[in-house]
């Protein structure tokens, strides 16, 4: 039997006026296991976060975090909220950060100091501990910002676009240590815009729109159940589509393009392009394309995911 999952979300429902932000959303999250949330702006993604916080009270439906209604009783010493605004004291050091947001989380001394010596190691930032952080680069606060969430031993960690504004280098770090907490035990859910971290660093994707999930599965599920699983070839050729080539539905007259969908590129690429050079074209140029998450989002949401 698989374990009983550590945060169930069931028919919760939350409207201001006549705006219904959430109508009905339920799914659940495992220990360990990280969930991107994504959504277009207005799906309801940050109500959601604000009622798993405890910000914001559902009108109805239940939350459950290792099986307690925390929609009734708000259990906070079980979840880090980390939001997309740093919130860190820059006149403080990176030590005098952690201990600050240590005590708002009710640690008191020896375990204060083992934490905080903690936190030091898994930022990479242990050099920087007695430097303030206002000279920080925007990753290097990123990781402060972040270990100030999870001081506590979080079960859930809420992430919203935890590197928003980052360099690659930072985001790769950043990304390794949600990782490790992921491996302890640390159920994390991640709202983002780039839908390549939610493709490349999550073990399970929901997307929310006007409310409602309308998805929830793994990317390869996610991918069958929408766009399938076919490749789209693009292939350049030397001069304009002739009416002959065009007519095997491979492109538009005029175009030097030959744009096609093929199940296995290890023997129909070949084909195709052995095709395109008995019609006597010259091939200059071949793009494979792979459905991804982007192609998944389109096709439900019909818009694509912006963060303004």
């Amino acid at each position: 039997m698989p374990p009983p999952p550590l945060l169930e979300i069931d028919n919760l429902c939350k409207s201001f006026g006549k705006l219904n932000a959430l109508q009905g959303v339920s799914f659940s999250l495992q220990r360990g296991e990280r969930l991107a949330f994504l959504g277009p702006n207005g799906a309801g993604k940050t109500t959601l976060i604000r009622s798993l916080s405890g910000r914001c009270k559902p009108d109805r439906g239940s939350i459950r975090l290792m099986g307690m209604r925390i929609d009734r009783h708000p259990s906070h010493s079980q979840i880090g909220l980390v939001p997309q605004d740093i919130a860190l004291y820059p006149d403080l050091t990176t030590r005098q950060n952690l201990e600050t947001f240590g005590r708002f989380h009710g640690l008191r001394r020896r375990e204060l100091r083992h934490r905080v010596d903690w936190a030091l190691r898994w930022t990479g930032l242990a050099d920087r501990a007695n430097f303030k952080v206002a000279g920080f680069s925007g990753g290097m606060k990123r990781r402060v910002n972040l270990a100030c969430g999870v001081l506590h031993q979080p079960s859930l960690l809420l992430l919203d676009e935890p590197t928003v504004g980052v360099d690659p280098q930072s985001r790769h770090k950043i990304f390794e240590m949600l990782d490790e907490l992921a491996s302890d035990g640390t159920a994390i859910l991640l709202a983002t815009h780039h839908l390549d971290e939610a493709q490349q660093r999550s073990d399970r994707i929901v997307i929310m729109d006007h409310g409602k999930v309308i998805a929830d599965g793994n990317i390869e599920s996610l991918i069958r159940g929408t766009v399938g699983p076919q490749r789209m070839v693009r292939l350049r050729v030397d001069r304009p589509l002739t009416q002959a080539l065009v007519g095997r539905t491979l492109g538009k007259a005029g175009q030097q393009h030959v744009v096609t969908r093929i199940d296995q590129v290890s023997t129909q690429l070949p084909q195709l392009i052995q095709t395109v050079r008995q019609h006597g074209y010259d091939v200059q140029d071949v793009q494979v394309h792979a459905p991804s998450l982007h192609d998944v989002f389109l096709h439900l949401t019909g818009t694509e995911l912006r963060d303004s």
